[in-house]
Formats: structure tokens, C-alpha cells, sequence
């Protein structure tokens, strides 16, 4: 968008009564930003839900300076901005009726053609959770997938760290205004997110981290992604809002169950429980729920003669070729490898292309 167009935009976003339902609206009936200010009041009336105070709030004409601060902040700062009708624009974000009209980005954020995942959870995250996080991670690396956030304590801090040193793009989504970060503990994360991902915000920077603004942001994280997924929650907390509004946009959610005993699994629990999220065990599940595992591109004739397989993978092939489709767990028990590590080894055989995973957990060699 120009810079004329961003100008009108954000002077749009500060007519009070203005949300960012509203002003699609007002654009697509009005052609533009610019076009909502200068169109007659008689036509602005006839639009569904412009009543009086909005047609006399329009006319306020402090909003320009507003505008015109921002814009300055914007330009003097390196921010990029994505407005929604845009290509830069998430494409997933898109489709959500109440997504923000602006994102204020900063880094190198680059989202086309990837796969996306959430994860968020509790800000007391446990041993438990993080090493499933670690495990979770460090398993999807062949997918290269991008990992959003909420850069706050507990799990999004830990989610962001392991995205990192696993070189995988991840992005702090923010509940201020990019001339400030919060928690402050965690600004010496910022330069290396800034490498490879970044931070997202629809906050203009006048606005501090307010209680009110987490939830709102929680709706880009669910919205973002294909999927959210709750590595540790108690029985209430943002993370559980976060996976509301995932289900709510037609998202997958993901829970990853613990003890009935733990404070801070039961969030994750009740979720699988009142059926608003999937079982999440291993990456494995992730991959085969989202079909990331469908790759017809990789033609069999590619995945016999060109695909090195380890020792540890060439046993599992070797014994589903004489089996047949098999369970997971028999295919552990048969082969002599722990439970994690067959998950490990099964995945990277499936994206190399060799196996392929069948509902109820069988797997059978291609």
C-alpha cells in the first residue's frame, strides 16, 4: 500500500467507534480509506450499523494528526506494515471476520507458501513441558515449519528459544506497540528472532501491554496458524482462550494430555476431554492430522533408488516390507526402540518418503 493509503488507514483506526469489523466494512463500501472520508454523509448513513455518533465522529478531524504521528513513527522506525487486502497479508489471517485491518512487523518475517503452527501454554511451564516441547520441535525440523507465539513467560518464551536453535522462523506476537517489548526480561531475545522471524503486532506504538490486549492478540495466534497447540495449561488461562478462538476460525487444535494429578495439565485435558482438541503424543500425530504427510509429489521411483536410509530406519523398513501395515507400538516392540525414538525414526522415514502412516496408528512401507 502507498503511503497516502496507509496515512487514511490509520486515521480510519482512530475514529472512535471505529473496530476493525467496522472499518472493512466502511472500505469495501466505500472503495478506500480515503474514500470513507469523503463520502457524503447520506451515503454513509445508508451503510448497515453507521448510525449518528459514528457519521458525527467521522468528522473529527484530530484523528489526521493522530495519523499522521504514527505514520511518522512507522517510516522512522523500519516498521513493515501488512494491511488485509494486501499479499503481504497472512493468508490464513485473512479469512478471520475480526482480524486486524493493520500488522506492524518488524525482522524478517516471510510467510508464503509455509506451514504454520502455534504453541502456546502456561507461563509456569514444567520439566514435562518443555521436553515435550523440545522433542515436539526438534522432530518438525524436516518440515521446517514456522512457530508464532506470544514471546511471554513459560512456554511461548521456551517454544521461541528451541525455534531458534533449531533454525526455524518463529514470531513474537506482541500486546503493545513495537516501541516498547514485554516482558523486559526477554529483550535480549529480540535480535536473533529479528534474523529469522520477528514480531507482530496491530498495536500502534502509544499503546503499553494492557491486560485487555492479550486476549486480542490472542486471536493472531489462533488465526495464523493452521494449527494451535496447547503444550501445558491449568484449568483456566490464556492459552485455553487462545484454542476457543482457534476452534471458533476452524483451526486444528492440538492438547498434549498429562496426569489428572497435574495442576498444569488439566487445561490440556479438559480440552480432549469436551472434544475441542486432538491428542497430541508425538509429531507424528501433528503431521498425519494436518496431512502434511501426503507428499504424492515424491514419486516412488525417488524414494527407492535416491533415499539413504540409517541402519536404525533400514530395520523398520526391513521389517514392515515382511509384515505388512503395523501398529506404532508393536513396531517399537518388534524392532527393540523405545517409544519416543520409533516416533522419531518413523517421521523422518515418512518425509523421506519410504513409509506412509494409515489411520489408528498403522504404518506400512511403500
Amino acid at each position: 500500500m502507498t503511503t497516502s493509503d496507509l496515512y487514511y488507514v490509520l486515521a480510519l483506526q482512530r475514529v472512535e467507534g471505529v473496530g476493525d469489523i467496522m472499518a472493512k466494512k466502511l472500505i469495501s463500501q466505500c472503495g478506500s480509506a480515503e474514500a470513507v472520508f469523503k463520502t457524503k454523509t447520506q451515503h454513509l448513513a445508508a451503510i448497515d450499523g453507521v448510525g449518528n455518533s459514528l457519521l458525527k465522529n467521522l468528522k473529527d478531524e484530530t484523528v489526521f494528526d493522530k495519523a499522521n504521528k504514527e505514520l511518522e513513527f512507522i517510516q522512522n522506525n523500519n516498521i513493515n506494515v501488512a494491511y488485509f487486502q494486501d499479499d503481504n497479508y497472512p493468508d490464513k489471517l485473512k479469512h478471520c471476520f475480526d482480524a486486524p485491518v493493520l500488522l506492524f512487523t518488524t525482522g524478517n518475517i516471510n510467510l508464503k507458501n509455509r506451514k504454520i503452527i502455534s504453541i502456546v501454554g502456561t507461563r509456569q511451564i514444567t520439566s514435562y513441558g518443555t521436553e515435550f516441547c523440545k522433542k515436539l520441535i526438534e522432530d518438525l525440523i524436516p518440515i521446517n515449519p514456522v512457530i508464532v507465539s506470544g514471546f511471554a513467560y513459560g512456554v511461548d518464551i521456551v517454544a521461541h528459544q528451541l525455534a531458534m536453535e533449531n533454525n526455524l522462523q518463529t514470531i513474537g506476537v506482541l500486546a503493545h506497540g513495537l516501541n516498547q517489548i514485554y516482558p523486559k526480561n526477554h529483550k535480549k531475545y529480540m535480535a536473533k528472532m529479528e534474523t529469522n522471524g520477528g514480531f507482530m503486532t496491530e498495536f500502534w506504538s502509544s499503546t503499553n501491554p494492557d491486560k485487555e490486549n492479550f486476549v486480542k492478540r490472542n486471536r493472531i495466534v489462533a488465526g495464523i496458524a493452521e494449527a494451535t497447540i496447547v503444550i501445558e495449561s491449568a484449568e483456566r488461562g490464556g492459552s485455553l482462550i487462545t484454542a476457543n478462538m482457534a476452534n471458533d476460525y476452524n483451526r486444528d487444535v492440538f492438547a498434549v494430555p498429562g496426569r489428572t494429578t497435574d495442576k498444569y495439565s488439566t487445561g490440556c485435558n479438559n480440552l480432549i476431554k469436551t472434544q475441542k482438541a486432538n491428542v497430541l503424543t508425538s509429531a507424528a500425530d501433528l503431521i498425519y492430522m494436518l496431512n502434511w504427510d501426503i507428499k504424492e509429489e515424491t514419486k516412488a521411483v525417488q524414494k527407492q533408488l535416491f533415499v539413504s536410509l540409517d541402519s536404525d530406519e533400514q530395520k523398520i523398513y526391513d521389517y514392515l516390507l515382511k509384515t505388512g501395515k503395523e501398529l506404532m507400538d508393536i513396531i517399537a516392540l518388534e524392532c527393540e526402540f523405545p517409544i519416543y525414538r520409533i516416533s522419531a525414526l518413523l517421521l523422518n522415514m515418512e518425509l523421506k518418503g519410504v513409509i506412509r502412516p494409515l489411520p489408528g496408528k498403522l504404518f506400512e512401507a511403500i
